[in-house]
Order: structure tokens, then sequence, then C-alpha cells
């Protein structure tokens, strides 16, 4: 799957860093952190994606993001549960997702007005724990979303980005 992600800054990578101990008995813990905004197709099309995705969001300006807290999902549509993430709040993100929404369509259950905004950090393992994490208090992390990036399934690593200015 080829797909839009927000790059996340430094201190949200740290926070996930400084959490890492607490999620090691999770059945896989992510390394690498960002927030997918939309699922855009198969990446043999890439740079047919890559341009009709450049196009739907001219002239969009950065948006204000806000690490918000952990939370998790007890029954993700897909894969093992639960899922412990960062919480993102950001109604100018979703509102980039619901335009990519109308240009690409929705994954049910995942995307549309099933979006959540969230960086994973572990998956699989005991609710639990995930529970306890949730109720942790961290601080806010604000910052300005001035990119996304473009990003294969396969490998993971940027394809291309796209800068939003007005």
């Amino acid at each position: 799957m080829y797909s839009v992600t927000v790059p996340v800054p430094g201190r949200v990578r740290e926070l996930a860093t400084t959490l890492y101990p607490d999620l090691v008995g999770f059945d896989t813990v992510r390394e690498d952190h960002s927030c997918l905004l939309k699922r855009l197709g198969e990446p043999d099309h890439a740079a047919q994606l890559q341009h009709r995705t450049r196009r739907a969001l001219e002239g969009t300006p950065p948006v204000e993001a806000r690490v918000a807290g952990i939370d998790y999902f007890a029954d993700p549509p897909l894969g093992a549960a639960p899922v412990v993430y960062l919480a993102v709040d950001s109604p100018a993100l979703e509102a980039v997702h619901a335009r990519l929404a109308e240009e690409f369509g929705v994954v049910d259950g995942l995307e549309g007005t099933d979006y959540v905004p969230h960086v994973t950090l572990a998956r699989g393992g005991d609710e639990a724990t995930a529970r306890r994490l949730a109720d942790r208090d961290t601080d806010a992390i604000e910052w300005t979303v001035g990119e996304l990036e473009f990003r294969s399934e396969s490998d993971g690593s940027p394809e291309g980005r796209i800068v939003l200015s007005e």
C-alpha cells in the first residue's frame, strides 16, 4: 500500500523512546514513528498517486497538530490488539484527511469518519498494560505540520514530499 504520512518532530520520537521500556511486552513495537494520514493505493502507480495528491492539496496551508496523550484501540479493525498510540489532536489534519478521502475514497473502518490521527507505538499485548499506559500523564507536544511524506509499506522510507503552503 502507498500512503501519505505526517512526519513527527524529534520531541514526539523522544517521547516514544522514553516509553519503550513499558512497551517491550507487546508483540510489535514500532521504531519508526509517523502519523498515517491517508492510504492512497498500490505503489506500482506511485507517480500518478503523488500527482493526484499534490493537485488535491494545492493551496493547503501548514496545519497545527498536538500530541494529546497516550491511548489505545482495544479492538482495531486490522491486526493484533491492543494498539497503543500517541493521540494526535488536529482538526485541520482531519480536514486534510477528508479532502484526500474525497479524492481517493476511504478504507472502511479505518478512514473517513473512522479516521483517528495517531502515532502507533506498539500492538499485540496485554490490554491491562495498554490501559495503564493510557492513564499515564504526558506533556503535550505541539508542532506545525509543514510537509507530508509519501511512503510505501514495503520499505517504509519516504519516497517523496509535499510542502504545504498557501
